[in-house]
């Protein structure tokens, strides 16, 4: 089974402060993986890490059988599919949604006099059509809902056909319903065996949509436990992980916790 993603030993510093402390994972290239934990966890920065837009301060990366540090880095990151609040900041909010979609085949936000054929209007339109926004192609960024923008994010993210897709708190901002629609088009995507290896961030065990196969619990930069997710999602994993008792149980493929004490 092919490796798409080897992390030994990451070190990331920033002054005294330790963003990751020694993080090892090893990630297949059938693998759909969680990574779950508190706030200031380490989740944002190792997922930009293992996108190769931060490079660690000791350690060693392999993204796609490359080296971090030993490729360039604009070479590598277009066979990355990413979607992220930080990349969502950049997309014009006046840019019209098809727009937005395509232009990842350049690597860029707001069209301009790129040339595009066929095949990638044939992509775009395949990809509104698969997360349910092809309605929207015509729609401003800016007028869309938070789940529509997800949407589109993750559709612009498979617009390269990636190697490896990066959802940093997809569901981040939704309401229920919202929410819910999206994890189901989460769980579409996670089950295909044709989709790229992925992984997800998220604070919240509930977001994780079904077909995730592996999860890793961070605390403090630091790994708490990591694995198939059967056999890591346990109270106490939750427990050690954000510092209260819980208690976790798996419904028809989703997961819930809860605190495993009643407040008086």
């Amino acid at each position: 089974m092919n490796t798409v993603i080897e992390v030994a030993d990451v070190t990331l510093r920033r002054g005294r402060s330790f963003l990751l402390d020694h993080v090892s994972w090893t990630v297949a290239e059938s693998d759909r993986w969680v990574i779950i934990g508190p706030n200031g966890a380490g989740k944002t920065t190792l997922m930009q890490v293992v996108s190769a837009r931060m490079f660690p301060t000791s350690g060693q990366v392999t993204l796609l059988d490359e080296r971090l540090g030993a490729v360039d880095v604009f070479e590598l990151r277009p066979r990355i599919g990413v979607s992220s609040a930080a990349l969502q900041a950049q997309i014009p909010a006046d840019e019209k949604v098809v727009d937005v979609v395509m232009s990842a085949s350049y690597a860029i936000f707001g069209r301009w006099r790129e040339d595009y054929t066929n095949i990638d209007f044939m992509r775009a339109e395949k990809l509104m059509t698969q997360f349910r926004i092809d309605s929207l192609a015509e729609r401003l960024f800016g007028s869309l809902s938070e789940g529509e923008r997800q949407r589109v994010q993750i559709a612009r993210a498979m617009m390269t056909d990636p190697e490896l897709l990066i959802l940093d708190e997809p569901t981040a901002g939704l309401d229920l319903s919202g929410r819910e629609l999206l994890l189901a088009t989460l769980s579409e995507l996670a089950l295909d065996e044709m989709s790229p290896t992925s992984i997800m961030v998220t604070h919240h065990v509930e977001e994780i949509p079904a077909g995730i196969t592996h999860a890793l619990f961070l605390k403090q930069g630091r790994v708490v436990a990591q694995g198939p997710i059967h056999e890591v999602m346990t109270p106490a994993v939750l427990t050690r992980t954000f510092d209260l008792p819980l208690a976790v149980k798996e419904v028809d493929g989703r997961w819930r916790a809860q605190a495993a004490f009643h407040l008086r």
